[in-house]
Order: structure tokens, then sequence, then C-alpha cells
């Protein structure tokens, strides 16, 4: 499922929006200016990415302080040691899509 987002001057850089679909999708825009869309609750614990701190291409868990990376969704610290999903982003016509996978 393809989903508008906003425009991504409506995104601000370390900015981010969460999506109320099931599971939620956090979409981010890290401090590169490339935006980038994960699953929005952390894989170590019910918190929301989209609350979370954003350095460089990384999210912060806001209760852990657990990172994941952006692009990947690998967490580079414990507590967490699985990823969250990611999600194609696309810019069109200067407004952020995001392409919803599930499975």
């Amino acid at each position: 499922m393809r989903m508008k987002v906003c425009a991504l001057d409506d995104l601000d850089i370390g900015g981010a929006i969460k999506l109320d679909v099931q599971p939620p999708v956090a979409v981010i825009r890290g401090e590169s200016g490339d935006v980038f869309a994960i699953d929005d609750t952390c894989t170590h614990a019910d918190a929301s990415l989209s609350e979370g701190f954003v350095e460089g291409d990384a999210v912060e868990c806001p209760l852990h302080m657990a990172f994941f990376c952006l692009k990947s969704g690998q967490p580079s610290c414990p507590p967490a040691t699985v990823p969250v999903k990611t999600h194609r982003v696309e810019l069109i016509d200067g407004d952020i899509y995001v392409e919803i996978s599930r499975g």
C-alpha cells in the first residue's frame, strides 16, 4: 500500500511523523536530509520511535537508548537486538510517499 505522508518541506530535519497504520510506521527525516520509514515500535520495548531522538541517520528509542539505523532498521547497541522493518520512501513532486510492506 502506497501512502502520501506530507510535503518534504513540512518535515524538518530530525522530525518524525507517525502513520496510523497497523502496525504503526514512523517517517523520519535524518540529519542528512534523507527521509526514511521504519516500523514505529521499538523491538526491545513498547516505545514509539517517532518520539525518539535523531542522530545522523539513526533514531534513539526514547525509553532505553537503543539506536536503530534508519536505512537498514538494524539496532546498533543494546538493549535492542532485533531490527525494525523498513519501508520504501519515494519523493514525487516534492511530496513524501511511503510504500508500506507487510509480511
